[in-house]
């Protein structure tokens, strides 16, 4: 009986891969055209699927140019940054180099003026309304800074002390000689010493005014102009400028100069207050930490 019903089941299964052999046969052969209810569904789904694949494709093209504007917005974020800081580098790299030279010209200054003692000092205050008069130090009377002292930068002589506090004290500049009185000049390395007076500023020209000048004097454009230290304000040798021009005095028995002055005056930063070595008072000394020195038979005290 088990072998019976195994053999029929062998039979069917036999029968049944017959059967489905021939349907692949069937199905693998040419298709006929479906009938209009079949087309008519597919045609309406493929215009759907067309109807809804181009607003998906633009609404994907969104998105992805969204992306593409985010990226390229923050790359030009950094390169702005990027820019800024090189300009905040290059605009300090270039006030360090400015420093540097500025120090560097000091020291030398320091070296050939060694016949007097000078107090460095930083401008510290400067009015609008009087910008061509005045400035004002960040050293004063503790540190030795007297009234009627030369005040200089590296290129040249700008004015001198008027007003003294313990810790700043008034420049008057050349441009506003009502205060900061007359220089007493000479033309530097003439054999026959040419004097004169600086006496004036020309706003105009922005040239001094060098007058007095004998009409005989040989004196003639390019010189250089020093103060000759018989004012008894400003000592000697400090430079003050060139000649640019000479014409006759108005009385014609001198001489008047333009002088282009050395030092700018309208970009002071860093200054020179000038101490004659030999004129160093008690106070001064005990201000600035000096020792005084006396000598008394030959020997220091």
């Amino acid at each position: 009986m088990p072998d019976l019903f195994t053999s029929k089941r062998l039979i069917l299964l036999l029968l049944g891969l017959m059967l489905f052999s021939a349907l692949i046969g069937l199905t693998s052969g040419e298709r006929k055209p479906t009938g209009w209810p079949v087309a008519l569904v597919q045609d309406g789904v493929a215009l759907f699927q067309s109807w809804f694949h181009k607003p998906a494709r633009v609404v994907a093209g969104f998105f992805q140019d969204l992306r593409e504007w985010k990226m390229l917005y923050d790359e030009n974020q950094a390169l702005k940054a990027n820019l800024d800081q090189y300009a905040r580098m290059s605009a300090e790299l270039a006030r360090l180099r400015e420093e540097n030279q500025r120090l560097r010209a000091m020291l030398d200054l320091r070296s050939t003026l060694d016949t007097f003692r000078l107090h460095a000092a930083e401008v510290i205050a400067r009015s609008p309304d009087q910008w061509n008069q005045v400035l004002v130090i960040n050293k004063g009377a503790r540190d030795g800074i007297r009234p009627d002292m030369a005040v200089i930068t590296t290129k040249g002589l700008i004015g001198r002390v008027t007003d003294v506090t313990p810790f700043t004290a008034r420049v008057a500049l050349l441009t506003d000689l009502s205060r900061s009185g007359h220089v007493s000049a000479v033309v530097q390395g003439e054999e026959s010493r040419v004097f004169g007076v600086i006496d004036a500023y020309d706003f105009d020209t922005g040239y001094l005014l060098f007058q007095k000048i004998p009409a005989e004097a040989p004196i003639r454009e390019g010189q250089v102009v020093v103060t000759s230290g018989l004012g008894g304000v400003f000592p000697r040798g400090l430079v003050i400028g060139t000649v640019v021009a000479v014409e006759p005095g108005d009385n014609g028995l001198t001489q008047r100069a333009y002088v282009k002055p050395a030092a700018d005056f309208a970009y002071l930063d860093e200054v020179f207050v000038v101490e004659r070595k030999d004129a160093v008072s008690p106070e001064a000394n005990a201000a600035t930490g000096h020792k005084e020195v006396r000598r008394e038979g030959g020997r220091a005290l």
